[in-house]
């Protein structure tokens, strides 16, 4: 299945705001969109305090993260990257 990067900006919110966006977030996909997989979301606080996560996600395509992502709400997704590959450290010995 296509794997994708993407970049969402929630504004600000506080921690516990943060927290029940990821539970929610999780909830969407057992519930209503079980064909994504979420691996992983890295959470950074952008240049002026709004957080941004840039997350992974296997879906069958990008409308399916869209959708996700409208069923979701409180946020706007800034990119969706489809992932052609993973290197590592590993992939490039010294």
């Amino acid at each position: 299945m296509p794997r994708f990067l993407i970049k969402r900006n929630f504004g600000p919110l506080d921690d516990d705001e943060m927290h029940q966006v990821g539970v929610d977030s999780h909830r969407v996909i057992a519930e209503k969109t079980p064909d994504i997989v979420w691996e992983v979301s890295h959470v950074v606080a952008g240049p002026t305090g709004e957080i941004v996560t840039f997350c992974i996600y296997e879906a069958p395509n990008e409308e399916r993260i869209l959708e996700h992502a409208s069923l979701l709400g409180r946020h706007h997704i800034d990119v969706i990257y489809e992932i052609g590959g993973d290197v590592s450290p590993a992939d490039f010995p010294l």
